[in-house]
């Protein structure tokens, strides 16, 4: 058996290959939706969509914001329809639940999260998805 020694390189101070780590994101208040569709925690968008602190909190709220409404008005006639069925709430159609969850709402909020991601990511040049990386 060999015991392989790997030396710790020193941080680098400044210029290339300084690793910059953004500020935790300040209270981030959850943006209420109408009433029959679930509200919507910028936090949880950040972790499932990977955005991290790269993106400001008010470019993100307004890109929630622009899925909700842009998802609720995809499932308006949905919406009509289970109001007149007498259901008050997503929550409360019933749907399988998955961890604890509707799975519903689960989908609701990932379209909500999609629609967001790809506003941001349609508008702002800071994210590239090319293959080569210069688009």
């Amino acid at each position: 058996m060999m015991t392989l020694i790997i030396p710790r390189k020193e941080a680098p101070v400044s210029g290339e290959g300084t690793v910059v780590i953004p500020q935790p994101a300040g209270d981030e208040p959850v943006i209420k939706n109408t009433f029959f569709f679930p509200d919507i925690d910028p936090k949880r968008v950040r972790e499932r969509m990977r955005l991290e602190q790269t993106v400001a909190p008010a470019r993100l709220r307004e890109a929630i914001k622009s899925g909700m409404a842009e998802t609720n008005a995809e499932l308006y006639e949905y919406r009509e329809q289970k109001i007149a069925a007498g259901f008050t709430r997503l929550a409360d159609v019933p749907a399988d639940d998955i961890d604890g969850e509707s799975i519903k709402v689960f989908y609701y909020e990932r379209a909500v999260c999609a629609m967001a991601t790809a506003s941001l990511y349609e508008r702002y040049r800071g994210v590239d998805a090319s293959a080569k990386g210069d688009k």
